[in-house]
């Protein structure tokens, strides 16, 4: 009985085995068909690799060679600035080895990857060390990278180097803030004023400037920035919030914008914008019109403008930080700069906020000068002797009386100067008043307050054979009556002049 139970055990364990051995060769079988599956993909997919290889270099090629004159910097788009011809040479150097480098590490990396596929009856060797190889692939690049380092530390040195003592230059300031650039320029005296955080005031003082530094008086704040052609150009550049990039890329141009760290740039522009329009009219990707669904358009070269932009992202509203810029002749240049006018005295001179709003200042000394003297000409120049009137705007007297105020002297002073300048000329010199009080009494204070210039101009060393001094009181009114601001409007002293 136990024998039997043996042998059939024996024999159910020889079937068990001979399934398992069954199934054992089934699944050798299949996966010996995986195996070839697998080295066909292989070859499939080496094969791929060589054919996107082809096309991903064709492609490469022509967009490089498509978008050149438009995105890559190339065609009409040299540097507009004395020193970017060098900067663009350094990048084109370096494109060049670093395009060697990239085509043939792309060709490697794919024909490796075909003709090291997977296949039957071919293993992989293992080389652990090779000294020739290591040699070549280090030894070549710090020879490339050694030349281009030197390269670029010579043309940083050039470029990034600031003004020379005596040197002829011109100074602007960018502030950064978001979402905004602040521009400053110096007045006629060539001299940016100081500035002191703790002063910022927005709509009173945006950029901290203090007033009390004489320098600031004339300081001017343009919308944009307008620059003559050739005329170095030190770019002072701070920041108020957070990181920004002062970024002019025709100009090769591009400093970061440190709160608290200010930095500068120094270059001269060397196309005006009109010429580089020209440039570009020359390129039929900037003949296309500006507006894509309206062909009567302006082309683009026509439109085209340089700009400032921030080249840090600096926020959501980083968008909007583009200033426009215009690179002009000398002669443009310094018509459009006697346009602008000086923050300080068409922001706030004379306001509640003023500290210096009880004094005369050296700039509006001067700037009265001039308006006084182009008085002069236009009246020299006139032909009708009401066209020969010129009104003494700051000449004042205190309050009933013809004592001359201290601030008077400067426009006299200026009439002296013109007396000097034509001693031949005679003038009249004329009281007037407005029509508060007695008429008589108005007259003889008008007539006092004539002599008193009469006295003063002679007592400068003008003749007076040359002067008349007569009061006109309230007899020759030039505005109304009625208004504060009528009456003190009558209250002036001018002269018209008689002969020259």
């Amino acid at each position: 009985m136990s024998t039997g139970l043996i042998i059939i055990g024996c024999l159910i364990l020889i079937v068990i085995i001979v399934v398992q051995i069954g199934k054992v060769t089934d699944l050798a079988a299949k996966i010996r068909g995986e195996k070839e599956v697998q080295y066909e993909t292989n070859r499939r997919g080496g094969s791929f690799m060589l054919l996107f290889l082809a096309g991903f270099l064709v492609l490469i090629f022509w967009s490089a060679w498509h978008y050149k004159n438009w995105m890559l910097g190339y065609g009409p788009h040299h540097g507009a600035s004395a020193h970017g011809d060098e900067l663009d040479s350094m990048f084109n150097v370096t494109l060049f080895f670093t395009g060697i480098v990239f085509v043939v590490t792309h060709i490697a990396l794919f024909w490796f990857a075909y003709k090291y596929r997977g296949r039957k009856g071919v293993i992989a060797t293992f080389i652990p060390h090779d000294n020739k190889l290591e040699i070549i692939w280090t030894a070549l690049p710090a020879i490339v990278m050694c030349f281009l380092v030197i390269r670029g530390l010579v043309a940083w040195n050039a470029v990034m180097a600031d003004t020379a003592e005596g040197e002829e230059f011109m100074e602007i300031e960018a502030t950064g803030q978001q979402y905004q650039w602040l521009l400053r320029y110096p007045g006629p005296d060539g001299k940016l004023g100081a500035r002191n955080f703790r002063l910022i005031k927005p709509g009173e003082n945006p950029l901290g400037q203090d007033w009390m530094d004489d320098k600031n008086m004339d300081d001017q704040m343009p919308t944009d920035i307008v620059l003559p052609v050739n005329k170095k150009v030190r770019v002072r550049i701070t920041a108020m919030d957070v990181l920004h990039s002062f970024f002019l890329p025709h100009f090769r141009v591009k400093m970061d914008a440190v709160p608290g760290m200010p930095t500068y740039f120094v270059f001269t522009p060397t196309k005006t914008t009109e010429e580089y329009r020209q440039e570009l009219k020359k390129y039929p990707e900037y003949q296309q019109p500006t507006d894509p669904n309206d062909p009567a358009s302006e082309p683009l070269w026509k439109t085209f403008e340089y700009e400032l932009a921030c080249a840090e992202l600096c926020g959501k509203g980083h968008f909007s930080m583009r200033k426009l810029v215009r690179i002009v002749s000398e002669e443009e240049y310094g018509k459009w700069i006697k346009e602008q006018q000086p923050f300080y005295l068409s922001n706030v001179r004379g306001k509640d906020f003023d500290p210096r709003k009880d004094e005369l200042l050296d700039v509006e000394i001067r700037q009265r000068k001039q308006d006084f003297d182009s008085s002069v000409d236009k009246a020299l120049s006139a032909a009708k002797p009401e066209e020969k009137i010129i009104r003494l705007d700051h000449v004042y007297f205190e309050t009933g009386s013809a004592k001359l105020s201290d601030l008077s002297k400067y426009e006299l002073d200026n009439l002296v100067a013109v007396l000097n300048k034509y001693p031949k000329m005679t003038v009249e010199v004329a009281g007037h008043t407005d029509n508060v009080g007695d008429a008589a009494a108005n007259l003889s204070l008008s007539q006092t307050r004539a002599k008193s210039v009469y006295d003063y101009l002679t007592g400068k060393g003008i003749a007076g054979t040359r002067l008349t001094a007569r009061g006109y009181g309230q007899s020759k009114p030039v505005d109304t009556n009625d208004t504060e601001e009528g009456k003190a409007k009558n209250r002036r002293t001018e002269f018209q002049i008689l002969t020259q």
